[in-house]
């Protein structure tokens, strides 16, 4: 099978390939701003045909009591996928405008290989829990605890990393025997629809197991967290969608696990090398456009050293010039959308309102006539109370901050409604340590160090979130927990 543009202007229901009943709508290319193809635009009707399923799969087939089949289907999804790797590398750099080095990393083929863990996870997992005997109100009673799977999961995932969530959400709530509904961004359709294409036609996935709902419609997720029949909400995107769907999900008491915003800060200690931190915070901002909700958007150095901090990180971006991400040394691509170039301007114009100082950057760059382009843009003079510094903006947009001190520094850091993620870079690694137990994120960067893994839990505090993925604790949030007490022997 060779997979092209016309192949995702379906859905995945109960198994079938099927029109959406809404007809199609367009895929646009935010490089070239050109019309790719279309998808199949889902409607409601099709998002209650895709429950429905996942509802029978789960309550009337042995799927989340198989274990050996599942992880069988999962490395055969993992497996077909590689077969097609090329043409999704393509396809993915022209829908979602990914810079195509990232597309060997967490833009496609980590997440796609990150499959074989969940796979592996599902035949090894101790699904039955032996709690030894006790003697409550003088009773011997031995003890047990099972897991299993909570039953049909509604996932819902952005249009930034799209084959990174996909699969982030798939992967382990398969493996834990959970069915699925995936609806994913508007903005980035193909990515999920061909992906539902691979699962029915290359693998024994069976009929209802994993159901694929795009559509144009942004409300229509909304739908799954209503739904009394799913169980579980897996949700990633902004804070406020969040909130509503935890609003919504609150109706039937389900299960959610969100994903939300942040507004990272990465902070540069006073015996750090200054330059080699500020041009890493340089180019991680610039990174797939700044599109990322763990991105650090906020750098925070020593104030004695601020204009010196300023200065090299500067320069640093004045060389990240966006470019075409189908180009091998593209890093800063386009935005995703006019909607999404538009807001992030007006993020730079509210920051000279505000009193800061466009120092690089802040227009469309000339070079690019067409496309959702913005600068690589450092803002200074503002202090961590401006909106600028407290928003996620969502484009490459980078905040210096001065601050007095590490304690100054972990202040900062943790002044913010968001607690996702952040950097340290030092040299002492007794100061590190303190500042890393003072900042309150979900995970932290030390010196570089990189915490993107399957194995590694993701997830935020604060309104960044509730619950973690990937990892052992995000297999843990598809499942329930049911303690067995029986006479002891």
């Amino acid at each position: 099978m060779t997979l092209r543009p016309t192949d995702s202007s379906t859905l995945l229901i109960d198994g079938k390939l099927v029109p959406g009943s809404g007809g199609t709508f367009e895929v646009f290319d935010p490089t070239t701003e050109e019309v790719l193809g279309h998808a199949a635009d889902g409607t409601p009707a099709d998002l209650d045909a895709a429950i429905d399923a996942a509802r029978r799969a789960f309550d009337h087939t042995d799927w989340s009591r198989d274990h050996t089949f599942r992880a069988h289907c999962l490395r055969q999804l993992r497996d077909a996928i590689r077969g097609h790797i090329e043409e999704l590398r393509e396809i993915t750099i022209a829908e979602v405008g990914a810079p195509r080095f990232l597309t060997a990393a967490a833009h496609l083929e980590g997440p796609v290989d990150d499959l074989l863990w969940f796979a592996d996870l599902a035949e090894n997992y101790s699904w039955k829990q032996d709690l030894g005997n006790a003697s409550p109100m003088g009773i011997p009673t031995h003890r047990y605890l099972l897991k299993e799977a909570t039953g049909v999961v509604g996932a819902i995932t952005p249009w930034n990393f799209p084959h990174q969530i996909n699969f982030a959400k798939i992967g382990p709530a398969l493996a834990a025997g959970n069915t699925v509904v995936l609806k994913p961004a508007p903005d980035t359709p193909w990515c999920a629809a061909l992906i539902g294409r691979i699962a029915a036609e290359e693998t024994d996935i069976p009929a209802g197991v994993l159901n694929i709902v795009t559509s144009s419609d942004h409300r229509i997720g909304a739908l799954l967290s209503e739904d009394p029949r799913v169980d579980l909400i897996s949700f990633t995107g902004s804070t406020a969608t969040g909130k509503s769907v935890m609003r919504a999900a609150s109706e039937s008491l389900k299960k959610v696990f969100l994903e939300l915003g942040g507004k990272s800060a990465f902070v540069v200690l006073d015996d750090a090398d200054l330059r080699a931190a500020c041009s890493m915070a340089a180019f991680t901002v610039c990174t797939h456009a700044g599109q990322g909700c763990a991105i650090t958007t906020r750098l925070l150095v020593p104030r004695a050293r601020y204009d010196e901090a300023v200065e090299a990180t500067a320069k640093t971006l004045q060389g990240l010039r966006p470019g075409d991400p189908r180009d091998s040394g593209t890093i800063c691509g386009p935005l995703i959308s006019a909607r999404q170039r538009d807001r992030v301007e007006g993020y730079i114009r509210l920051a000279v309102e505000e009193g800061g100082t466009v120092v690089v950057g802040g227009g469309r760059p000339t070079e690019h006539d067409r496309g959702f382009f913005v600068e690589p843009t450092l803002i200074s003079g503002l202090d961590n109370s401006a909106r600028t510094a407290q928003e996620e903006i969502f484009g490459p947009v980078l905040v210096i901050l001065p601050h007095d001190g590490d304690d100054d520094a972990v202040r900062i850091a943790n002044d913010s409604p968001y607690g996702l993620s952040g950097a340290v870079y030092g040299t002492d690694p007794d100061r590190i340590a303190r500042v890393v137990a003072g900042v309150r994120t979900g995970t932290l960067g030390v010196n570089g160090g990189i915490w993107y893994a399957a194995d590694a839990p993701f997830g935020g505090y604060k309104q960044s979130g509730i619950g973690r993925e990937m990892g052992l604790a995000g297999f843990e949030e598809y499942l329930e927990t049911k303690l067995v007490a029986e006479p002891a022997l």
